[in-house]
């Protein structure tokens, strides 16, 4: 067993240039190779998703933005549906004061004609009145002539 034992020591020692040679390899790949290599990939992968997150954000910016043209556009239109009920409002009060106006302008026309119709009556009543007496006057003197001829 001892000149086993030997045979994996001289193996082993045989082998100690190649394990550190190894090592030394591997280290040289990580700091040369790998190190470069790993670093390129996460850029390529932070640009990736760097853009990735600009273009969400854009879209959130351009939908945040879309959103308040919206509203400003639906406040404009309320504001000008507001603006036009008000003036059709006051059109119509304007309107209700002018027929009011009219009535009551028309309502003293025919008043006034009303009281120029009577008045024109009371004339018209006075006037028959005494050519009626006038009238009754000349037949009575026309009969009493008529007798005395």
């Amino acid at each position: 067993m001892e000149e086993t034992l030997k045979g994996v020591g001289q193996i082993l020692l045989q082998a100690l240039p190649t394990f550190f040679l190894i090592l030394l390899l591997n280290q040289y790949l990580k700091a040369v190779f790998f190190g470069p290599l790993g670093r390129i990939l996460a850029e390529r992968s932070e640009a990736t998703e760097g853009a990735r997150r600009k273009a969400a954000e854009s879209l959130a910016r351009a939908e945040s933005k879309a959103a308040a043209y919206e509203e400003s556009l639906r406040a404009a239109r309320n504001e000008i549906y507001r603006e036009q009920e008000e003036v059709r409002r006051k059109w119509l009060e304007e309107q209700s004061a002018q027929i009011l106006e009219t009535r009551a302008k028309v309502d003293a026309m025919v008043k006034e004609a009303k009281a120029q119709l009577a008045a024109e009556s009371d004339a018209a009543k006075a006037t028959l009145e005494a050519n009626s007496h006038m009238l009754a006057d000349q037949i009575v003197q026309t009969i009493l002539q008529r007798r005395a001829a």
